[in-house]
């Protein structure tokens, strides 16, 4: 299959990338990293989280983010907010494109989100609506599509199931996360296929980690299989606090430099 001419890039570095760091970090310094990550020309910048800071003390502040970054018009500036408290407070700070995340497995699922894959998925239906009567845009994340920490491998169609949950929900794009990095490209692309059967590969995207050295090799299975969304973090930052063992996302200039090099815009 031929490579795709352009690729677009979701950076997700101000939000999965600083999650799980140890130290406290200023709203002054998240606001600058934004605004950096603007000037330097990314299209979609997911800026924050609005959760517990009980449970995700670095996302707290979002709000305050939100209200003092440059935006600069046609960069979409996007969220999390998993819950309808979340999605109200993400509205108020002028939010326009938010994100859900559900889990592939029931383990992880349990672990993260501290309820069943279908009970995660009964919450985001009121936030789906909500952003659908205020003509905001929902972005579905899945997680541990290809190993989950808890319960090892991860069947490409149990990985289906959720994604088409969620895009019949609402979700206009649902990002298939190797929360791990255990993926390779002979599983990414089995992956890819499974879902495509049930949603379209326009409608996919592909969220890789670090962890083994495979997030390059199978964003380049992922191109060949028609994929053309895929999101990185700027200089690699991040992981998943509640995934023991996942390291740091791809790194934004690393996916950059392989798609200068392959000619893709």
């Amino acid at each position: 299959m031929s490579l795709p001419q352009k690729v677009n890039l979701v950076e997700v570095g101000p939000r999965d990338g600083l999650q799980n760091e140890a130290q406290p970090i200023s709203v002054d310094a998240k606001v600058r990293l934004v605004d950096d990550l603007t000037a330097a020309g990314l299209s979609h910048i997911e800026v924050g989280s609005f959760v517990s800071a009980k449970w995700v003390p670095q996302m707290a502040g979002s709000a305050q983010v939100f209200e003092r970054i440059q935006r600069r018009e046609g960069v979409i500036y996007s969220a999390l907010a998993p819950n309808l408290r979340g999605f109200e407070d993400a509205l108020a700070a002028g939010v326009r494109e938010v994100a859900v995340f559900a889990a592939a497995t029931e383990g992880f699922s349990q672990r993260n989100l501290n309820c069943s894959i279908g009970e995660s998925l009964e919450r985001f239906a009121p936030v789906i609506e909500a952003a659908r009567m205020h003509g905001v845009r929902v972005r579905g994340y899945v997680s541990c599509v290809l190993g989950c920490p808890y319960e090892g491998s991860v069947s490409p169609e149990q990985v289906a199931t959720v994604a088409n949950q969620l895009h019949a929900m609402g979700c206009y794009e649902i990002s298939l996360g190797d929360t791990i990095g255990t993926g390779t490209p002979g599983a990414t692309r089995a992956l890819i296929n499974a879902v495509a059967a049930q949603i379209p590969r326009g409608k996919l995207a592909g969220h890789f980690h670090d962890t083994y050295g495979q997030a390059l090799v199978n964003i380049y299975a992922s191109l060949e299989e028609g994929i053309q969304v895929f999101d990185s973090s700027v200089a690699g930052l991040g992981g998943c606090p509640y995934a023991k063992g996942a390291s740091g996302n791809v790194a934004t200039e690393d996916v950059l430099y392989m798609l200068q090099g392959l000619g893709i815009e």
